[in-house]
């Protein structure tokens, strides 16, 4: 795993329960990268870490993983959006501090 990957998954960890941030958020605290740089590294890395806060920026859950990541959100209270299917992310998106 290479520095950049590290810093990602450093990120990742310290997304609090109930929190979430898009891909892009990712690379922008990092100041590196972007949303595919951040994904590709969630894709080989990411089972490590609490993946499902880490999502796309309309509020989607990672492909392929929506069952489990909502039930995630449920289990730490993330709010969801009126359709149950994706996260609020004007309410849960993390500001990176704390």
């Amino acid at each position: 795993m290479d520095d950049y990957a590290d810093a990602v998954l450093g990120v990742v960890e310290r997304i609090p329960p109930g929190r979430v941030l898009a891909y892009g958020d990712v690379a922008e605290l990092l100041g590196a990268g972007g949303p595919r740089q951040v994904g590709r590294v969630m894709a080989r890395y990411g089972g490590a870490v609490p993946w499902w806060r880490v999502l796309r920026a309309d509020g989607s859950p990672p492909p392929g993983h929506e069952v489990r990541a909502l039930a995630e959100y449920r289990a730490e209270g993330t709010p969801l959006r009126p359709d149950g299917r994706r996260v609020d992310m004007r309410r849960a998106r993390w500001d990176g501090r704390g």
